[in-house]
């Protein structure tokens, strides 16, 4: 799917992590995944195969983390997703989310603390800003926290918290009762007045545990307190980054998705010959790898932009939502060419259709993306339906 050879844009250690993570996810996630989807269950026999390849912490330097080039840990993400959008979002939240957190708002002590074993997958995290009243409009939490002695006193709900329902350590936001600020507080598994309930039913990301999580007077020491976030603007430094990460899972799921095309129109016969030979299916997985390559370009693109301290949040957004926009097109052409072994999990092309869905959601909504990109080209926000003015509609 690298027609336009992204490669030549790679450094060499970039080309070796994308090999070596590649052969890894086909080999050892691959052939077990789709009973895991099936079921939405979590296959905890691939945390310590994810931990050898020693990507988690992605970006981070130090504190036994990779401390790869942004470009690196976005194609790690691409390359799990490109096999499984499920279990690379389990990396993305416990490492460009949590992990990313900790680096960047906590100190040297919580750093130490924290970050080798999370970086070693010895530990899990999980990330939680969504609340059930709060998912677009984030800023506007309403999850308390009391400053009581020793430490604070966290109440409240968190919603869609992917990694909950098994994570060590939780990564929680809450509103400040003194300051009215956003605040950053590390929450351990089994601290009284904190229940995690899995949410089921998912269509999408199946193998992603997702949670509700409900803090009633949930204790957190002064020293687990994340001291670097005193706003949301705060929590905006690590979503600049994250942003990026998510842009290159639709990224992953269409290389795989039109790779499964690819061989099945080759190995198909219909009407005495290949389906590859018939016109209407060259057409289709032509526009599916158009897309690739340019959803590819503006995602190493965005890196590059980061890395140089030049991007922008609109940027950010624009290459999400149309990353996303352009995957939901190349997933749906696939499925199409698989005809009704389209609908099959075990072809892959139906359980990449269906996880794209949550993808094109989370880290910002399509229309959310869209609108805060339009915000810093048109230096209007539109976010909040104008003030309504009396104006009554003629009868």
């Amino acid at each position: 799917s690298d027609y336009y050879q992204l490669d030549d844009l790679l450094t060499p250690e970039e080309k070796a992590i994308r090999k070596q993570v590649r052969e890894a996810v086909e080999t050892e996630i691959a052939p077990i995944i789709a009973k895991y989807w099936e079921r939405a269950e979590f296959p905890f026999e691939i945390v310590p195969k994810l931990a050898n390849l020693k990507v988690a912490g992605g970006t981070i330097k130090g504190y036994d983390c990779p401390g790869q080039s942004v470009v690196a840990s976005a194609i790690v993400l691409a390359e799990i997703a490109r096999v499984d959008a499920s279990c690379s979002t389990f990396i993305m939240v416990h490492s460009s989310l949590a992990m990313l957190t900790i680096s960047m708002c906590g100190n040297e002590h919580q750093k130490k603390k924290y970050l080798p074993s999370l970086a070693q997958l010895d530990t899990i995290s999980c990330w939680a800003l969504t609340e059930p009243n709060y998912g677009s409009d984030a800023s506007s939490l309403s999850t308390t926290a009391t400053k009581v002695e020793g430490g604070w006193k966290l109440d409240g709900q968190k919603r869609w918290i992917g990694n909950s329902t098994f994570a060590d350590i939780l990564v929680i936001f809450a509103r400040n009762t003194t300051t009215n600020q956003i605040n950053g507080f590390i929450v351990k598994k089994g601290t009284p007045g904190l229940t995690v309930s899995k949410i089921e039913n998912k269509i999408g990301l199946r193998i992603v545990q997702n949670g509700d999580i409900l803090m009633k007077g949930v204790f957190v020491p002064d020293e687990d307190r994340l001291m670097g976030i005193n706003s949301f603007q705060d929590t905006s430094k690590v979503l600049a980054l994250s942003r990026i990460m998510v842009t290159w899972q639709p990224i992953g799921i269409s290389m795989g998705v039109y790779d499964m095309c690819h061989r099945y129109l080759q190995e198909r016969k219909q009407f005495g010959a290949s389906l590859n030979s018939f016109q209407i299916n060259q057409e289709k997985l032509v526009r599916m790898l158009g897309n690739i390559q340019a959803m590819s370009l503006m995602g190493w693109r965005l890196c590059k932009l980061y890395e140089s301290g030049k991007v922008t949040p609109g940027q950010a957004s624009l290459a999400k939502a149309w990353n996303t926009l352009r995957a939901r097109e190349t997933v749906s052409l696939g499925r199409e060419l698989l005809g009704g072994n389209g609908i099959l999990s075990d072809f892959l092309v139906a359980k990449a259709f269906c996880d794209l869905e949550p993808i094109h959601t989370f880290e910002g909504t399509y229309d959310i993306n869209a609108l805060v990109t339009g915000r810093e080209i048109t230096g209007t926000a539109s976010f909040k339906a104008p003030p309504n003015r009396g104006i009554r509609a003629k009868l």
